[in-house]
């Protein structure tokens, strides 16, 4: 199996348990915390879950060099980013400026924090020589 193939098998895993993670989010966080530190706090927590299944799949993806590991990362990033707009246009129904403002630090937005951790995360997993 290509590697491309592999790598898209493991984010179609990452997008499902990210939508997990989101309703979690809007349950349990959100009437906590309010909507944006809410969002802010599940950077970290998605992150985690990203680095543990990136971890739990490092075998499978066998992205064998650094060059690979972050192509497989920016793959998987570029999809999520793709994902999470669509996902936040058209099925939840946010404006595009709402949508922007997960990624705009300046207006709170981490987004693009989790981001480079989705980037990293085959690397940062990869098996190492002893």
């Amino acid at each position: 199996m290509p590697l491309a193939i592999r790598a898209f098998s493991v984010w179609l895993l990452i997008a499902a348990a990210e939508v997990v993670h989101g309703i979690l989010r809007m349950q349990l966080l959100r009437p906590l915390l309010g909507d944006l530190r809410a969002r802010q706090a599940a950077i970290v927590t998605g992150s985690l879950i990203v680095l543990a299944i990136a971890w739990l799949t490092r075998r499978f993806v066998r992205a064998a060099t650094t060059g690979q590991q972050i192509a497989v990362g920016v793959f998987w990033a570029a999809l999520m980013a793709g994902f999470d707009i669509l996902f936040g246009r058209y099925y939840v129904g946010y404006s595009w400026s709402r949508i922007a403002q997960d990624f705009d630090p300046s207006r709170g937005g981490f987004m693009l924090l989790g981001l480079a951790v989705m980037v990293l995360a085959p690397w940062i997993t990869a098996p190492r020589a002893k």
